[in-house]
């Protein structure tokens, strides 16, 4: 593997690769971004020697979504279909992905998050598909993963409230799978993709297959719904005023225009 795919850190430890995102300060989505990610996932798949990809950011946070707040960084929702082609890429991948999450992950944050098949949070991380507190429909495939994980009725509540989940909630939600202190986060990330990694890699990727099986297709499909609804919204008087709102650090006073 190549040592870096864009803003895409890869180091090898074994039969483990660590791909760091590095897209300070709050590794925002780009449509460039999560293409480096699929490209780095595919050479993943197609190593023989490695086995499992580490999931993880620099800073404080995890991924902070789509930046809708800084100019010229907002393009990103007019490009709403390439990026939804590359998420759908990221669920097509073969092998296992543990995911360490030591901040915030936020809309497609969130969705970045649950593309992992395990999740390992320090009691900073914070949860949220705040899509409609921007007045925008919920993407990134989330209104097909997060119910895969958290069941339909916790990810209405998700949804439809746009509230931000503690790491201890999102535990005992199963949204993650352990939590532990921000200074050994990377290690027991480390520590859960080893003991993944030490099992029989056909046996792994085969039973992987089976437990995911339609996912990438379920999310290709719902994404195509969600951009559907998001442009639908894109033009509203809400959307313009949760983008303010949110970037003034206050609630929406929305008018249902």
């Amino acid at each position: 593997m190549r040592a870096a795919y864009g803003e895409i850190k890869v180091t090898v430890e074994g039969h483990v690769a660590v791909l760091e995102i590095d897209r300070p300060p709050n590794n925002h989505v780009t449509v460039d971004l999560i293409r480096d990610l699929a490209d780095a996932l595919e050479d993943v798949d197609a190593d023989r020697e490695l086995r499992v990809s580490l999931l993880c950011s620099a800073g404080r946070v995890f991924c902070g979504g789509a930046d809708l707040v800084t100019p010229g960084e907002s393009g990103v929702v007019d490009s709403t279909h390439a990026l939804y082609a590359q998420a759908a890429r990221l669920f097509a991948s073969r092998k296992p992905i543990v995911a360490a999450i030591q901040g915030a992950a936020v809309g497609a944050g969130l969705g970045l998050a649950l593309v992992a098949d395990v999740r390992v949070a320090a009691p900073e991380a914070r949860f949220s598909a705040n899509f409609v507190k921007l007045g925008f429909h919920p993407g990134f495939g989330t209104t097909a993963s997060l119910p895969r994980v958290v069941g339909a009725q916790k990810a209405a509540v998700m949804f439809l409230t746009g509230r931000r989940i503690k790491a201890s909630e999102a535990l005992a939600w199963g949204l993650v799978d352990d939590v532990t202190d921000l200074s050994g986060l990377r290690a027991d990330a480390m520590a859960w993709a080893q003991e993944i990694a030490e099992n029989g890699p056909l046996a792994v990727q085969a039973t992987r297959a089976t437990l995911r099986a339609g996912l990438a297709e379920e999310i290709r499909a719902q994404t195509d719904l969600e951009a559907a609804e998001q442009a639908i919204l894109r033009p509203t008087n809400d959307f313009a005023e949760g983008v303010r709102a949110v970037a003034e650090r206050r609630p929406g006073r929305f008018t249902g225009t």
